[in-house]
């Protein structure tokens, strides 16, 4: 039998590629390179946990769903910067996988697109540095954390030596670190896509946090590096000698009734993707921005998070940190717009949203899957144009 030169290397190949297969971590690594590819992008977020390891979250036996309310229609178009925009359409060039209404307490809309349900679980991306700082909020008030003037060493101590030396729990918090940071996704040599290719591979991240160096003056320039978020869990998990998963779920998922289990993705260590990798469903994203629309208090009366840390999170308390008009401002790992109704935001990138407005009583939550999202020139893309048409809606 005659065997062609390029069967045989057609058959190495395929040894070759599935021998590589066979390693979990290069299969990790392969979706995280491919994350957020056109026709992939929707179904890994609503399947972050094939992205490595993961850590569960179980939903209370007294889990507290949201009451209905009478159906709002949503408006059919609104103006950013003077141009106007349909609404059904910017909800499906933005890849909206969940939109969620809350009216003073009760859901008026609820909406599920591109294959997701009311059961979906998808990763939060930046979303889930608020609940990190809710659960900041909470051990401060336990005692377990004394004081967020400390330094973040002080708890975290293998981040003695690093950029992150003496630099303030506080500092951390307001995104205003000083270190040295490039966060752009669309650069695949910046520091965030280096992060998630090591974090595919298994690399632990407290390793990475203590690579880092200075470049500023701490409290000075907010600069935005997520890589502190997974510094606030370190504090976090060192202070409570709890895994972020134990605390979330003793102090925020019992106290809150989710619905439906959640998980972190974790890296190779077992420690959580504190700067993104929450993965819940829409409805239980949306019980963080009624908790802080109620001060950190339940309806029945019963505090969850501190109301003066609440207060706190989300106001700009120095100069840097302020919002402008076509800037953000920044809290306690919460987005402030410039904003005569009280309202603040978090955000994830590729378009998820918890959006709060005190003034109207509104809570929104929009879960997105979109492949443009590092295209600056496409309006369904911008934090403005979403900001624009949370508006919309908490002002019907």
């Amino acid at each position: 039998m005659t065997i062609s030169r390029n069967s045989v290397l057609i058959g190495a190949a395929a040894l070759l590629i599935g021998g590589l297969w066979a390693f979990p971590s290069l299969q990790s690594l392969y979706r995280v390179v491919h994350l957020f590819d056109a026709d992939r992008i929707v179904e890994n977020f609503r399947s972050a946990e094939q992205l490595g390891a993961a850590s569960n979250m179980t939903a209370p036996d007294s889990s507290r769903p949201y009451a209905r309310g009478s159906l709002l229609e949503l408006p059919q178009g609104f103006l950013v910067d003077d141009q106007s925009l349909n609404t059904e359409q910017f909800l499906a060039d933005s890849w909206t996988t969940g939109l969620l209404v809350i009216k003073s307490d009760q859901i008026v809309y609820e909406d599920y697109s591109l294959g997701n349900s009311e059961s979906t679980r998808t990763i939060s991306w930046s979303v889930a540095k608020s609940f990190i700082s809710a659960m900041i909020g909470i051990a401060v008030d336990s005692g377990s954390i004394a004081s967020i003037e400390q330094p973040v060493d002080d708890y975290a101590t293998e981040l003695k030596g690093s950029g992150y030396e003496g630099v303030s729990i506080k500092d951390v918090l307001q995104m205003s670190s000083g270190i040295a940071f490039n966060e752009d996704y669309g650069d695949f040599n910046s520091d965030i896509n280096r992060w998630g290719r090591g974090f595919a591979l298994g690399s632990p991240q407290d390793e990475f946090a203590a690579s880092l160096s200075r470049e500023r003056e701490p409290g000075t320039v907010n600069h935005y590096v997520s890589i502190d978020t997974h510094v606030l869990s370190m504090v976090l998990s060192r202070a409570t000698g709890k895994t972020v998963t134990e605390y979330m779920q003793e102090k925020l998922y019992e106290p809150l009734g989710m619905e439906y289990d959640g998980y972190w993705i974790t890296d190779g260590d077992g420690k959580e993707m504190a700067l993104g990798g929450l993965n819940l469903t829409l409805r239980d994203f949306a019980k963080l921005g009624s908790l802080y629309l109620h001060q950190g208090a339940l309806p029945n009366g019963d505090q969850v998070v501190p109301a003066d840390w609440v207060a706190a999170s989300i106001v700009a308390d120095a100069p840097h940190l302020q919002p402008a008009k076509d800037a953000f401002g920044y809290g306690y790992q919460w987005w402030l717009p410039l904003s005569d109704q009280g309202e603040y935001m978090a955000m994830g990138v590729y378009g998820q949203y918890i959006y709060v407005n005190p003034a109207s009583n509104t809570v929104i939550v929009k879960l997105s899957a979109n492949p443009f999202y590092n295209d600056i020139s496409y309006l369904p893309s911008s934090d403005a144009s979403h900001l624009a048409f949370f508006r919309s809606i908490a002002g019907e």
